[in-house]
């Protein structure tokens, strides 16, 4: 089968080198928590550079995009590499700390006749407790949503090595953190991604001293840059607002529990795994761990990024250099036939549902009818507004009865178009049908495809190929060799 056509669609202009950063060794303790392979290993051998970047795990490895991001790191890298002539290491951060269950029990994927099939594990009760994302088992659920990927995978050379690779870390035996940061290890560690596990109690060790002191910083909604795993699961901290002795203490924001320094000290030192970063603290915290050199980061970090400087200075952390992914659209050559077909770009889905079938449908109203509606609008306006001022002059009173004659009039007219427009919609089912397999490609549940479909989808048609272009298209994005 002809690979897709792979179309970047950059977020901003291409990365530029970053100039600073200067190499020296990872310790131990954090390489306990990077998982075996040639990533590791460079990590290990002595002063490196890094280029990092991360997402929270995600159902048989999530979106698109968060491969898109370890493949921006890696290019990155080889590029600082060249022209550093320093071992310069890419890192993908699983941060399994997370806690937003919603966005990670499910998955997208196309089936064979091209729609798009949602998978979900499963959902979390409403009064459930907000737990990181490293204690939620896949549980006995997950058997049933491989099933459902089996079932809507099409059948293709290229499906058993798919579920086989899927299947090996997603067991009911583990955690959904665990399990996204095996796929992925087995997917990116061959290419020379190092892939670490945020949540690792030997990584938890040494970030906990700077999360104590990250305490101290309270950010512009009044809380704390530090999260506990309290009473109601994972919750941001605030200072109590108290005054004498009980000045220094931390209360959660949604169970309103008490943390002293002392209670804080305790839990850093003996279960740190409860504290974690959240989204501004947590770059700082790899910057710290690694010698972190750039960050490749989607379009909402590069925005929310620059608001961590705080944390940086405040942590003695000298900040790694924010750059953007890269971003790109699988164009498969039966939807770019249809582009190609109704003049049409992948944008042109991301409308409201219906939109784009209404325009078309509009454009294929016969030019004679178009041209008579339209000299018969012009006819209405003109004729009612000579009628209008020759009643006015007669009776003033009636001129709003006139008007209203006139709007009903022009609506007429565009019912009568707007019930063609209906009727060619319903005779056209075969563009009908094309349009909506190219929406599901394209722009699934209405936004763009790298943030709903996973790879799964492609490489069950592909096949391990695949990762090869886009690693190429992404490397001659970013100006890797």
């Amino acid at each position: 089968m002809t690979m897709p056509r792979i179309v970047t669609t950059p977020i901003t202009a291409a990365p530029a080198a970053p100039v600073a950063g200067k190499p020296r060794r990872v310790s131990a303790d954090v390489l306990r928590a990077v998982m075996p392979g040639p990533g590791r290993d460079r990590l290990a051998a002595g002063e490196v550079l890094v280029v990092t970047t991360g997402q929270q795990p995600g159902l048989f490895t999530g979106p698109l995009y968060t491969i898109y991001k370890a493949l921006s790191a890696a290019a990155l890298a080889r590029r600082l590499e060249r022209e550093r002539g320093v071992p310069v290491v890419p890192v993908f951060w699983v941060a399994g700390d997370d806690h937003d269950f919603a966005e990670a029990n499910h998955v997208s994927v196309l089936n064979g006749a091209g729609e798009v099939v949602r998978i979900v594990l499963r959902e979390r009760p409403a009064d459930g407790l907000l737990l990181p994302l490293y204690r939620e088992p896949c549980g006995p659920e997950i058997g049933a949503a491989l099933e459902q990927l089996r079932g809507a995978l099409p059948e293709t050379e290229f499906k058993a090595d798919v579920l086989s690779w899927l299947e090996a870390s997603y067991r009911p035996d583990t955690n959904l953190a665990d399990a996204c940061a095996d796929a992925l290890n087995r997917l990116l560690g061959p290419r020379g991604i190092a892939v670490f596990r945020a949540y690792d109690p030997a990584a938890k060790r040494v970030a906990a001293p700077l999360l104590l002191r990250a305490l101290e910083v309270q950010l512009p909604d009044g809380l704390s840059p530090v999260l506990v795993e309290g009473s109601a699961g994972r919750d941001r901290l605030r200072a109590s607002g108290e005054g004498g002795a009980g000045a220094d203490a931390r209360v959660t924001r949604r169970s309103g529990e008490r943390f002293t320094p002392a209670a804080l000290e305790r839990i850093a030192r003996e279960s740190p795994e409860r504290l974690s970063p959240n989204v501004l603290l947590r770059p700082v915290i790899e910057a710290a761990l690694f010698p972190t050199v750039a960050y490749a980061a989607g379009p909402g970090e590069l925005e929310y990024l620059p608001a961590a400087a705080p944390l940086y200075q405040h942590l003695d952390v000298t900040p790694q250099r924010p750059v953007p992914r890269w971003s790109g659209v699988l164009l498969e050559s039966r939807v770019e036939k249809v582009l190609e077909r109704y003049h049409l770009t992948s944008e042109d889905f991301l409308g409201p549902p219906g939109a784009l079938e209404a325009r078309l449908a509009k454009d294929a109203v016969p030019p004679d009818i178009v041209e008579t509606l339209v000299r018969l609008r012009a006819e209405l306006d003109l004729h009612y507004e000579r009628l209008a001022t020759a009643i006015a002059r007669l009776d003033p009173t009636l001129e709003r009865t006139v008007q209203s004659a006139r709007n009903a009039a022009l609506a007429g007219t565009h019912d009568v178009e707007r019930k063609l427009v209906a009727s060619l919609k319903r005779a056209n089912e075969t563009l009908a049908g094309q349009l909506a397999r190219a929406r599901a490609a394209l722009a699934p549940e209405g936004k763009p495809q790298e943030r709903v479909l996973t790879l799964a989808s492609f490489l069950v048609r592909y096949g391990p190929g695949l990762m090869d272009e886009i690693e190429a298209e992404v490397a001659r994005w970013t100006g890797s060799p």
